[in-house]
């Protein structure tokens, strides 16, 4: 969410960025806006003008008082009362009015980053840099579902019976491999300093529009019947929501935490699910890593952030590249993002195994987190990046150490979770 005094400052900036988004049936809101924050000044000056009137008129009824003017200090205190009849109508009219603002506000995206590049869809992203040497073995990869099933690792069918489609059971050596995944990930960012936490898996209304659009939060969230609670679809949601309403010591930042959950969305759309396979599924687990930071500091860290997913992945030898997300492809309260694809040898191709953002301020204001500082209190920067998603880093590593027999090697850095297993065989 934008400060309103940067909207009203900057109308035509603000319109210039809704166009750069692709997102023009939003430049009416700007307007709209404007309007509604004019009439809540214009309102505000009234109130303030009658709170004026109101203090002078009682010191006036105490001298009256005092003097034994008893009849005139009578009508002085209902004058008092018309004053005070008015100046709650003007507080109701004011909240009302005030209430209108926010939920327009909700609607205009963030700025973006002079640096992201302009395009409407994910189509137009851009090749930022490739890590590793993309390897196509000279024997056929089968379907990563097949090659779980023929390791007796996967069993879709009987989660349809219980679940429904996008559910899915891990067995055996398929679900050691899943959870060694996540285990390194978590230790690999505790060594990097971030601080390791389990957040709540549901999280309140207040929170899910504190960290997300409206339009991302029907697309995936999905909500408890008779409660005000949502399952999470990253840990991302709750590990800010921790910092709600937060006043946080300048000399305390910049906070890095590093979080494990299993994550819940929807997967509507065009996307839709995976039938068969892992890709696209309404349950996974997560790594992931959030930064709270003096919004000086952000760019520096969003840099580090999604490095150490490429370093991540290139210790288990999977070849990534790095996608610079174009504007129209930015959710609406992201600054600047990055997409880390791994290489699929099967596909010849890349696909989607983490993303890293920087938000500015945005979900800072919506959450109310400031940091303390000489100037005042101001509101702080918040990023978030995945580590690792499973099962989507599991395809990558399975693909990328699958073997012509159908075993698969067991990536080095992983064996210590495994009992020091070196290969998935079939038994």
């Amino acid at each position: 969410m934008l400060d309103i005094k940067f909207v009203r400052e900057n109308s035509d900036l603000v319109k210039e960025n809704i166009k750069k988004k692709f997102q023009d049936e939003k430049l009416e809101v700007v307007d709209e806006i404007l309007k509604l924050d004019e009439k809540i000044r214009d309102l505000k000056l009234k109130g303030d003008t009658l709170r004026q009137e109101r203090n002078t008129t009682s010191d006036e009824i105490g001298i009256l008082f005092r003097e034994k003017k008893v009849e005139e200090a009578n009508k002085k205190k209902e004058l008092v009362k018309e004053i005070n009849s008015k100046i709650e109508i003007i507080e109701k009219e004011e909240n009302e009015i005030s209430e209108k603002l926010r939920e327009k506000m909700l609607i205009i995206p963030q700025m973006i980053d002079p640096s992201v590049p302009i395009g409407k869809d994910d189509s137009e992203n851009k090749e930022i840099e490739k890590y590793g040497e993309p390897f196509v073995p000279d024997y056929e990869i089968p379907y990563h579902a097949d090659i779980c099933e023929n390791l007796n690792g996967l069993d879709k069918e009987s989660a349809g019976r219980t679940s429904g489609n996008g559910f899915y059971y891990l067995i055996g050596d398929i679900a050691r491999l899943h959870e060694a995944l996540i285990a390194y990930a978590r230790d690999f960012m505790i060594n990097k300093g971030f601080t390791y936490c389990i957040p709540p898996f549901m999280i309140r209304s207040d929170v899910v529009t504190g960290v997300m659009s409206f339009k991302e939060m029907d697309a995936m969230m999905y909500k408890i019947e008779g409660e005000d609670l949502y399952l999470i679809g990253t840990s991302e949601h709750s590990m800010i929501g921790k910092f709600k309403g937060q006043i946080i010591d300048e000399d305390k930042l910049s906070i890095a935490m590093t979080s494990y959950s299993p994550c819940f969305r929807k997967e509507v759309g065009a996307h839709g699910l995976e039938e068969r396979g892992l890709y696209r599924v309404h349950q996974f687990e997560k790594e992931e890593m959030i930064v709270i930071c003096k919004p000086e500091e952000s760019m520096d860290w969003y840099n580090k952030m999604w490095s150490y997913t490429v370093e991540f992945f290139r210790s288990l030898d999977v070849p990534v590249r790095t996608l610079e997300c174009c504007s129209g492809d930015l959710a609406d309260l992201k600054v600047k993002s990055c997409d880390v694809e791994a290489w699929s040898p099967r596909q010849k191709k890349y696909f989607e195994v983490g993303s890293c953002s920087t938000l500015g301020d945005a979900q800072a204001r919506r959450l109310g987190i400031r940091m303390k500082t000489e100037n005042g209190n101001q509101f702080v920067a918040t990023l978030n990046n995945t580590v690792v998603a499973s099962p989507r880093g599991l395809i990558a590593v399975i693909e990328n150490n699958y073997q012509k027999d159908g075993s698969i090697l067991i990536p080095e850095v992983l064996r210590p979770y495994m009992g020091g297993k070196e290969k998935i065989e079939k038994k």
